[in-house]
């Protein structure tokens, strides 16, 4: 993106590279990181508590893989394997996935793409990290306490009436947590619609500013309907006022239809931010404007709308009516048009590029290719004669992931590894970043295919012991966890390495065109010394700016 800058913006100071004061080193002390208004260091906090939860939830997930590489449950009984699934479906999905990308990538960067010195509400910025932080401290507290064995889909009347385990607080630190998700988006939004720099109309915005537009949407519509759901859960479970226990006349399917209205979009909320970096990146890494810029802006739109319409493809088992089904069903083919969109576009964007393999780019081919596999077995699942074979089967383990973990953690890894230097003013070492990038697409296809063949063979998911003839697969799958497990470890030893070692990185080191590589590396507390004009649109390289970097 092309900008107009004052002369002293324009020429930067010899010291740019590295200001010797910056929005980390400006205020010291505990107190001012806990206290700050400013986006940038909200997104590091955010960092952290994320971290630390992909890490938790990523245990659990590593005691499940060692019980299932043999047949009999001989590592952890069948409830504590209950609560061990549900503690990393819990913990990946409401305090991972979700706020992954918005929360760290968005915070960090949406305010300096935009032109803007911050979000239009920072102390509710702040707010919400705090909300996120008190809805994962009552979450693993239940855990601590004897955790929770319902799944991570709370389905009644188990959930309601007959699990004797830390339902209640688990719930309500759900609860909690979409507060955090709600005053993200709002920021977002009002930030998008009023903080715009000059010039910067609604098709001159980045693609990442696209899709964080349309998850902030969904957000704000559809995280609602999940707290109405979680308190429903609990009148009936504290109070037995009959709402989803038919024993005592509630409907079972009525909490399907809430969880499913929010938890489907959801999915977008999680896999709509991961479009918009790996839009960046492919931009950034084939030295091209994004080929069909205002489909892809549209499609985010698409998704974030027909999302909201295909939740009854989770319950074509559950007795809902053939004609709902059948409805469900079309829709469900119908919102697969606009993700491909999206994918036909960065392979059109690659095409004849000048392609460079910097771990950035690694990552977000990782995503096309992980992120296909797992659309197009969705559009088995749209398929209702298919859905009522594989559903409750480790195909559904093994979709969900390839769009969860294929799609939203390979892009989160792409972006973190992209912005690294714009965070941190830090390099990292660019052979281990293409190692893990390498490492982990492998660990994860040996891990998740697998699961594809017994899942239509018929193993049910959930079960702690399985017949014989499916250890091999399972034996691969645990291998394959095993190397995606030392995959994201390696990233986070040397990413914290390059924070003392690496050399600086310079204002833009992939040579790309966003506001956000206008500042300093890394950037002062207000972004910009004068507010930016942008008079070209975005993704503009020059000929000098499209040959291939490093």
């Amino acid at each position: 993106m092309s900008t107009v800058l004052t002369p002293e913006a324009a020429e930067p100071k010899p010291d740019a590279v590295r200001p010797r004061e910056h929005y980390l080193n400006v205020r010291f002390g505990i107190a001012s990181w806990l206290l700050t208004v400013d986006h940038k260091r909200i997104a590091i906090l955010y960092v952290v508590g994320i971290t630390l939860m992909f890490f938790v939830g990523g245990a659990a997930a590593t005691i499940v893989r060692v019980e299932l590489m043999t047949p009999a449950g001989d590592l952890v009984s069948r409830d504590d394997y209950n609560k061990l699934f549900t503690a990393h479906g819990i913990i990946m999905v409401f305090f991972y996935l979700i706020p992954a990308i918005p929360a760290v990538l968005g915070n960090f960067v949406l305010p300096m793409m935009l032109g803007a010195r911050d979000l239009a509400f920072p102390k509710l910025n702040l707010l919400s990290w705090y909300i996120y932080v008190a809805g994962g401290v009552f979450t693993i507290v239940a855990l601590l306490a004897g955790g929770i064995d319902t799944g991570w889909t709370f389905y009644t009347p188990y959930s309601s009436a007959d699990s004797h385990t830390h339902v209640i607080v688990t719930a309500l630190g759900i609860l909690i947590v979409g507060f955090s998700s709600i005053l993200t988006g709002l920021n977002f939004v009002v930030t998008i619609h009023t903080m715009r720099a000059p010039g910067l109309t609604w098709f001159r915005l980045p693609l990442f500013v696209w899709s964080s537009y349309a998850t902030s949407l969904i957000i704000l519509l559809g995280t609602p309907v999940l707290a109405i759901t979680v308190v429903l859960l609990a009148v009936e479970r504290i109070w037995g006022v009959g709402i989803f226990d038919p024993a005592i006349g509630g409907d079972p399917l009525l909490f399907q239809h809430l969880f499913w209205f929010y938890s489907h979009p959801a999915v977008y909320i999680m896999v709509l931010p991961a479009m918009g970096v790996v839009s960046e990146l492919v931009a950034a890494f084939s030295r091209k404007n994004v080929f069909g810029y205002h489909f892809i802006a549209f499609a985010s739109i698409a998704i974030a709308v027909l999302g909201f319409l295909v939740w009854g493809h989770h319950m074509f088992v559950a007795g809902i009516s053939p004609y709902a089904s059948l409805i469900f069903s079309l829709i469900s083919f119908l919102v697969a048009i606009p993700s491909a969109i999206k994918v036909f576009n960065w392979t059109a964007t690659l095409y004849q590029g000048s392609v460079s393999w910097q771990t950035p780019m690694l990552y977000a081919l990782g995503f096309i290719g992980l992120f296909t596999i797992g659309g197009l077995t969705g559009l088995f699942l749209a398929a209702l004669a298919v859905d009522l074979h594989v559903s409750d089967t480790y195909f559904i383990v093994a979709h969900f992931h390839y769009i969860m973990v294929g799609g939203t953690v390979m892009a989160y890894m792409g972006g973190l590894h992209y912005w690294w230097p714009k965070m941190t003013g830090k390099m990292y070492p660019e052979w281990w970043g293409r190692f893990s990038a390498i490492l982990i697409f492998f660990g994860f296809n040996l891990t998740f295919f697998p699961q594809f063949v017994l899942g239509y063979q018929g193993m049910p998911r959930r079960y702690h012991e399985y017949v014989a003839e499916f250890q091999i697969l399972n034996v691969m799958s645990t291998a394959g966890a095993s190397i995606l497990a030392v995959g994201y470890v390696v990233p986070l030893i040397y990413l914290l390495w390059s924070l003392g070692y690496a050399k600086d990185a310079g204002p833009n080191p992939w040579g790309a065109t966003g506001l956000e590589w206008q500042t300093p590396s890394p950037p002062p507390t207000d972004n910009f010394a004068k507010t930016p004009v942008v008079v070209n649109p975005p993704y503009t390289f020059t000929a000098k700016e499209a040959e291939v970097v490093g």
